[in-house]
């Protein structure tokens, strides 16, 4: 029965991964899944599924296509438009289901659908981790450890042995040397770990729909991201002419007004990461989002200085994410294009709407660095 009952999950859980990969850009550009994680799982509507039920008349109904009506009428008024005068009810309506999936689900159903390619770490990690594995079975050890099949095994094979064996009385008593227990082994191995520093531009340009879709587009980034390494810690930088590190809340309900200077925002950056990530240790991307509109050309080309000389050379890959605003010129983005774009190291992403989250996603995460 519980095998039964394993394979319907199996298949169900199948039904919803198919679901949600039909719907997952809708879900990505929406933001449906925003409010709703918890500490491993997220929620996700899935209102295309219908739950089979049986309906029963009522007992003077008669059989099975008797009755009144012409063959092809609606059942039970199904079907049937209201004319929109009815009372208010009290009962009910119908709700969307809702699934809950792990965070690694999530990432791999992305992964699939965007066919995103795993990451290929720096190979410096100096990090270390212990693991215990099992790797045997010896006659001593604690009782927690007790490996009941082998235990068992032992002591019949001795009363079978000794022939103390009843077949019609089948108890088998283990003794001291019939006790078998589990062995391990503690191994060390390297850990891949990432830190993601954002960066964006909270000036009086970037809106509250502009800061939505960063929001929307950074918790794909960290879900892919976490799938790919055991350790991921995150930053978060706000900038206007003055940069500032903030927690996640602040960085995206903070607006201010005034002019932009992105080089603070970069010297913050390497300022952190030079304090707290080495670099022969971690897997480093600095992800910036503005609207393109920067101080004067002067500061440009001192971001694009700091760019070569302190952030690229430690970095897996540098991104920046030009969300389109109706005040901003869309000027930083050519300008990092024209003195940064063979670099293979250099992502750069127009994201005009919401719409273009998805495609945004791949652009930054799609080379597997």
């Amino acid at each position: 029965m519980s095998l039964r009952i394993d394979q319907d999950h199996g298949r169900f859980k199948q039904i919803v991964r198919g679901k949600i990969r039909q719907n997952l850009k809708k879900y990505i550009s929406h933001g449906e899944l925003m409010g709703k994680q918890g500490k491993d799982v997220v929620s996700i509507p899935v209102p295309q599924i219908d739950i089979p039920r049986f309906r029963y008349s009522d007992k003077q109904g008669g059989g099975v296509g008797q009755g009144d009506g012409d063959e092809g009428d609606p059942l039970g008024g199904e079907g049937q438009e209201g004319d929109g005068k009815g009372k208010a009810g009290q009962n009910e309506g119908q709700h969307a289901l809702e699934t809950e999936v792990t965070l690694d689900e999530l990432a791999e159903i992305l992964g699939e659908e965007l066919q995103l390619p795993n990451i290929l770490d720096k190979g410096k990690s100096k990090i270390v981790d212990q693991k215990d594995r099992y790797v045997g079975v010896r006659r001593v050890g604690p009782n927690s450890l007790r490996h009941f099949k082998r235990t068992y095994k032992q002591a019949l094979r001795r009363q079978i042995s000794t022939g103390t064996y009843d077949p019609k009385n089948p108890i088998i008593i283990p003794t001291r040397d019939d006790m078998r227990y589990r062995s391990w082994k503690t191994e060390e191995e390297p850990i891949a770990n990432a830190v993601i520093v954002y960066m964006m531009d909270v000036s009086g340009s970037m809106g509250d729909e502009q800061k939505e879709i960063v929001r929307i587009e950074s918790f794909w980034i960290d879900t892919w991201l976490r799938k790919q390494y055991k350790g991921l810690e995150t930053r978060f930088i706000i900038h206007d002419a003055v940069a500032r590190e903030v927690d996640r809340d602040t960085f995206f309900k903070t607006r201010e007004s005034g002019g932009t200077m992105i080089s603070s925002a970069y010297k913050l950056c390497h300022q952190i990461l030079e304090a707290d990530y080495p670099a022969a240790e971690w897997n480093i991307y600095p992800f910036h989002f503005s609207d393109g509109d920067n101080w004067s050309v002067d500061d440009t080309l001192q971001c694009i200085e700091l760019l070569k000389t302190k952030l690229l050379p430690i970095s897996n890959m540098f991104c920046y994410g030009q969300v389109e605003s109706p005040y901003g010129s869309g000027q930083f983005i050519k300008d990092v294009r024209e003195h940064l774009g063979k670099d293979e190291r250099v992502v750069t992403s127009e994201i005009r709407d919401r719409d273009a989250i998805v495609g945004s996603i791949k652009d930054f995460l799609g080379k597997g660095k």
